[in-house]
């Protein structure tokens, strides 16, 4: 007759007992991520000077409330429209699902809104048909093709008075003349600042870019860098860690 002392008994209430702490632990890191703030690592030089390769990003999933695309592991339910939703500024940077392929997550800088027409003239970005004032600042060590290339670093100002740094290797690349971009209603025109290194709004869905972005694929608005580490050094080469980590990124507000 079993006594309830036998050691097998014994073995399933000790993992019982260390396996209610770590879902907890896992439920606890879960809501967190589905409800207030999600981490993201910049893949590509997409969105410098702002964002580096290696920066660490932690990302509101408040600011705009919560869609199909909040939960990080697919749990939300399939559903259109947003939950507490506030609609995004521009300007913002933004954590989103690319439309094509919503398994894959990007981060751009909200430029146009429903309704706007967005162009690129001669390398210049108009909303509305207004030129977007820009200011020559310095210049940048742009890394394309796996080689640097001098460009111009730039200040932009947005239309709502927000300003942020862009980088142009020049005003006559691929993707500077545009024809106009009506964004259509609950959708959104994203570009990066690195404005000639960049697949963003400007190059269709269809032509393997992002398109318009609907609302619903909003997932955060990137708020924080936590980290910021050369990717280029690797991690067991201990004596480059000085050069690696970029301390004075580490916790920095993105503009």
């Amino acid at each position: 007759m079993d006594d309830g002392s036998s050691p097998f008994r014994q073995r399933l209430i000790g993992w019982g007992r260390q396996l209610k702490p770590m879902l907890l632990a896992l439920g606890f890191v879960l809501i967190v991520r589905t409800v207030v703030a999600e981490p993201y690592r910049v893949p590509s030089p997409s969105m410098v000077p702002t964002l580096l390769v290696g920066d660490e990003l932690i990302a509101s999933k408040f600011a705009y409330g919560y869609g199909k695309y909040s939960s990080p592991i697919g749990l939300m339910p399939d559903f259109s429209g947003r939950l507490f939703g506030e609609a995004p500024e521009r300007g913002d940077v933004i954590v989103f699902r690319l439309p094509r392929d919503p398994s894959t997550t990007y981060v751009k800088r909200l430029i146009g809104l429903p309704g706007d027409r967005i162009q690129m003239q001669s390398g210049r970005l108009y909303i509305n048909g207004v030129i977007v004032p820009r200011r020559a600042i310095g210049t940048f060590a742009n890394d394309v093709g796996g080689g640097s290339v001098t460009s111009v670093l730039y200040v932009e100002t947005l239309p709502n008075g927000r300003e942020h740094e862009i980088v142009e290797i020049s005003d006559a690349e691929e993707h500077d003349d545009t024809p106009p971009f009506v964004v259509p209603p609950k959708h959104y025109f994203m570009m990066g600042d690195n404005r000639d290194n960049s697949l963003d709004s400007r190059i269709a869905a269809a032509d393997g870019g992002v398109g318009f972005v609907p609302e619903d694929n909003l997932v955060a608005r990137a708020d924080r860098i936590l980290l910021s580490r050369d990717p280029a050094v690797a991690w067991f080469d201990v004596a480059q860690w000085p050069h690696a980590f970029r301390l004075a990124r580490m916790f920095g507000r993105i503009n």
